[in-house]
């Protein structure tokens, strides 16, 4: 068996040309631009990068993109004092702020101080708590792009046993609570599993689907897996540089040997990258269309009292 590969490059490239018709006619029909601004602190190689991608992203969609880089030095008093100001720019509907933050920085408070309306990474605790219960909110961008992977490839999850490898905030914790629910690509029996698991074989052996997030390249081997798995592979290691100086990346899946065995699998680079950074671009929009909903709202409700 030789697995069918999940290109993330490619439904996001679908859903990116959906998103820029939609925002086209938000601008036409409406008078309205989403708006999105990322803050960046210090000069991580890595944080620059993913910052560049989004910036590229929102010129392509035709999203108002305002980008903020910030010392490696700058206080935290100094980068809450900007998220206040973000928060009441109308103009801006998304705030994003690149992790990590430098060790001085406190990273729960800056969560925290974003507006919950406008926290397009899903990491904000009212967006969690929503998220959770299953209610309508902002949804982790990563977590939401593998919903969409497995929804776009026909992957049917009702029923399926899901092993997740990793508990992270970002990832593993959301994924949990979202296969979980009564939703598309939900409805799932789930496990997960983290560094104090004593047999970690033994469950993702039993896995039709294995989510890996853990950040050590390779982990999960071809004999940690059954045959006919599905992979959804959330890893990106750097494990050296090729001759041109570019990195190499890896997977937390040994790609190649376990391809071999699986029904279907993520690559890396080229599987959920590309989604994470286009669900940033969709949580922006569906932002800004709630933005636009209470401003109506707001404008009805100041019309009827002059009226009573």
């Amino acid at each position: 068996m030789t697995a069918k590969i999940i290109s993330g490059a490619e439904i996001a490239g679908k859903i990116r040309e959906d998103l820029k018709k939609e925002i086209s006619e938000l601008k036409e029909k409406h008078g309205l631009t989403p708006g999105l601004a990322t803050i960046l602190v210090g000069d991580d190689p890595a944080s620059k990068i993913y910052v560049g991608q989004k910036k590229k992203a929102c010129e392509y969609l035709g999203i108002y993109s305002k980008q903020v880089d910030l010392p490696s030095e700058t206080t935290e008093s100094a980068l809450l004092s900007l998220i206040r100001e973000l928060n009441k720019d109308a103009k801006i509907h998304g705030i994003l702020v690149q992790l990590p933050l430098p060790e001085h920085i406190n990273q729960q408070r800056v969560i925290y101080a974003i507006d919950p309306d406008k926290d397009v990474d899903g990491f904000h605790p009212v967006n969690v708590g929503k998220m959770v219960i299953g209610e309508k909110s902002l949804l982790p961008c990563t977590p939401h792009g593998i919903l969409e992977l497995l929804l776009s490839s026909g992957i049917q999850t009702q029923g399926a046993e899901v092993v997740i490898v990793g508990r992270s905030n970002i990832v593993g914790k959301p994924i949990l609570n979202l296969m979980l629910q009564k939703r598309p690509a939900g409805n799932a029996t789930v496990t997960i599993c983290h560094t104090m698991t004593k047999d970690l074989a033994f469950h993702t052996k039993r896995a039709d689907i294995l989510i890996a997030a853990i950040g050590r390249p390779k982990a999960i081997t071809r004999d940690m897996v059954k045959e006919g798995v599905v992979v959804i592979d959330v890893g990106v290691n750097r494990i050296g540089t090729n001759s041109e100086g570019k990195a190499i990346l890896a997977g937390d899946v040994d790609f190649e040997a376990v391809k071999e065995k699986a029904a279907a699998i993520t690559p890396v680079p080229g599987g959920v990258g590309p989604m994470t950074i286009v669900m940033l671009m969709k949580n922006t929009v569906e932002a800004a269309k709630r933005a636009e909903v209470r401003g109506q709202r707001s404008e009805v409700g100041s019309a009827n009292l002059k009226v009573n």
